[in-house]
């Protein structure tokens, strides 16, 4: 597992599915780390380990990106050492418990179960803010997928909202977004928040995203 720091409050810890990068971030919070997304099973040690060494206070939650098997795999491991709530978007939840395939996907994963999860806190026009991410809802590569923007450091971490190339923005894997076209046009809310950084799973992460957006938006029009 190879561990980065991307920013004041920010780690990245990045490992290998064969020749995909499996990124998650631990957050430092004032009273200890929020862990965002969870990998695969086999990431779970290197997580434990990493956050014993960080020393920066207890693991207080798991926020989840979305419930895809290579975000959840080591939640449950993770859990048997540190009880501490799990949370997604309302949305994720019967695809990530299992009770509903992904859309374009004929089976339903096997998930986390039922109950282990809980879903994000919202008022009337937002989600609320989980330690000191804010999540937004950016639906397209899952119905629920959300983003968690970390507005002192100004990093965005967006699971599989977007790959990259080159420094580029590049669409999220065809093979296992639900709806291209609706997470194109959940691509803007780069220009909302304005990030320095933004974070992605499976590529490596872009500099000052937003300017790449009106871009990005030319290149997928049209997307399915």
């Amino acid at each position: 597992m190879k561990i980065e720091q991307v920013s004041d409050h920010i780690w990245c810890l990045k490992s290998w599915l064969v020749i995909l990068t499996v990124r998650v971030w631990v957050v430092v919070e004032k009273d200890g780390v929020t862990l965002v997304d969870a990998g695969m099973p086999f990431m779970a040690k290197g997580i434990l380990k990493f956050l014993q060494e960080l020393n920066a206070g207890p693991l207080k939650r798991i926020v989840l990106t979305h419930g895809h098997g290579d975000h959840v795999g080591a939640v449950q491991a993770i859990l048997k050492q540190h009880a501490v709530p799990v949370s997604a978007h309302a949305i994720e939840m019967p695809y990530l418990e299992g009770e509903l395939p992904y859309p374009r996907r004929k089976k339903a994963e096997a998930g986390l179960p039922k109950g282990l999860v809980q879903t994000l806190s919202q008022d009337e026009e937002s989600l609320q803010a989980v330690g000191s991410l804010q999540p937004y809802l950016t639906p397209g590569h899952s119905p629920g997928h959300v983003v968690y923007f970390h507005e002192q450091d100004g990093v965005l971490l967006a699971g599989d909202l977007f790959t990259s190339k080159h420094g580029l923005l590049k669409r999220p894997m065809p093979m296992f977004t639900a709806d291209m076209a609706e997470a194109v046009r959940s691509s803007a809310i780069l220009k909302e928040l304005q990030p320095k950084r933004l974070e992605i799973c499976h590529s490596r992460p872009v500099m000052n995203p937003a300017e790449q957006v009106d871009r990005y938006l030319r290149e997928n029009a049209g997307s399915k």
